[in-house]
């Protein structure tokens, strides 16, 4: 991918408005554009990040046995008066007629939609259990949208759905799902804690939230200082550990995903019904488990960043190196630049390749804003000896490299 070509523009002020490191970084990287407060679109550096985040979830979401389908953004109201959860999410829920008179909603989330679908398929124990899962739009009506991507009216969220015949089973696919949120957010490259919740409007008798320490998280955590166990009260100061009594450190911390144990909440009102060995009838348990995909951009800038920008892990980089060719009008300088650029995508690394013709400082200071893993300069230094500089951001590490040794250090750090 040549720079020139990639829509990628970056900017030295930080955005006015911006309150939070990962809202000013995605503006300035041009990963996002706000159309309307809390109404964002992904420019095309944004969109690579998000599919990366889609990709790992997919897998991990698929190691669990869940099947993947896409439910309509769409739904009746209908729906959810025979939940009673349209008063619960009261002015949140976008509402409104459409030209036939029907009474319809912007989905703010699918448990109503997925389970009206499982009633038209359930109807012997033979038929469960089953997990089907999206990755899917939502709308909120935030009264105040905040802190970019992390609080808006549009946002993108992977939300799954349990249907077993008993609690058992219910049981067993909820510990399978907790252990596949905590490969998803590891393979993110984030530092997270996952604790005992409420389960608010979605409801169930358990759930957990999983919270991402971060200085613009609207939640709150309380870490022991001792023996480091977290505890999430809302609402409550905690000054002593509930375990060994040592003082409690109160942190911010951003919600990034939520799992239910549901029970009978939605499969009663909606009759998700079957019956089992003995032709007795019974009513299917659920569970659900929502994260929040575009929110996870912003929380992993929220822990992988320093003063000169974005720090991407691995997995989540919208590239894996970028080819950075000091003086572009030089002809041997050039053509190394463009002949690695196409070796490394033959060993299928994701490759950007500054291209601009723009001062050498001018390209530093991008290539540490954009946070690319790795960057490779062919300046002087290839000019004289014929040595590329490998530079990894993370860990600032820098290495004067032969061109036939550039792909083995890649691998090594990847």
């Amino acid at each position: 991918m040549f720079w020139t070509k990639s829509f990628i523009a970056t900017s030295k002020d930080v955005p006015e408005g911006a309150e939070s490191v990962s809202h000013r970084l995605m503006l300035r990287t041009n990963m996002v554009r706000m159309l309307v407060a809390g109404v964002y679109s992904y420019l095309p550096l944004g969109f690579k990040v998000l599919s990366n985040i889609e990709g790992i979830i997919r897998d991990e979401m698929n190691k669990t046995g869940a099947l993947e389908l896409l439910l309509p953004g769409l739904q009746p109201l209908e729906l959810w008066q025979r939940t009673g959860r349209d008063e619960l999410m009261g002015e949140t829920m976008f509402r409104f007629n459409d030209r036939r008179g029907r009474k319809l909603c912007l989905g703010p989330t699918h448990e109503e939609a997925v389970t009206d679908l499982a009633a038209g398929f359930v109807k012997s124990y033979r038929d469960v259990p089953f997990t089907l899962y999206q990755i899917q739009t939502k709308y909120r009506d935030e009264l105040r949208p905040r802190f970019g991507i992390v609080r808006s009216c549009e946002f993108i969220m992977k939300d799954a759905y349990s249907f077993d015949r008993d609690q058992k089973g219910l049981d067993i696919i909820y510990d399978k799902m907790r252990a596949a949120y905590e490969n998803i957010l590891k393979r993110c490259g984030l530092n997270f804690v996952s604790v005992k919740a409420d389960s608010g409007f979605i409801g169930g008798d358990v759930s957990h939230e999983f919270l991402v320490p971060a200085e613009s998280g609207e939640d709150t955590l309380y870490k022991c200082q001792v023996c480091n166990e977290f505890k999430s009260v809302k609402e409550v100061e905690i000054e002593n550990c509930p375990h060994c009594k040592a003082d409690m450190e109160k942190i911010n911390a951003l919600e990034v995903g939520h799992i239910f144990k549901l029970g009978e909440k939605y499969s009663k009102a909606l009759g998700v019904k079957f019956l089992d060995e003995e032709g007795k009838q019974q009513i299917a348990q659920m569970g659900c488990y929502g994260i929040g995909v575009s929110r996870l951009i912003a929380a992993v800038i929220e822990q992988n960043y320093d003063a000169d920008g974005i720090i991407w892990p691995k997995e989540v980089a919208p590239f894996d190196c970028l080819i950075l060719p000091v003086n572009i009008s030089d002809k041997d300088v050039w053509q190394k630049a463009a002949s690695l650029h196409d070796e490394l995508e033959k060993e299928n690394l994701k490759v950007l390749i500054d291209d601009r013709d723009e001062r050498a400082g001018v390209k530093f200071k991008d290539a540490d804003l954009l946070g690319i893993p790795a960057r490779i300069t062919i300046g002087n230094k290839w000019v004289k000896g014929k040595l590329l500089e490998v530079k990894h951001r993370r860990s600032k590490e820098m290495k004067d490299l032969g061109a036939d040794q550039v792909l083995a250090e890649l691998r090594r750090n990847s």
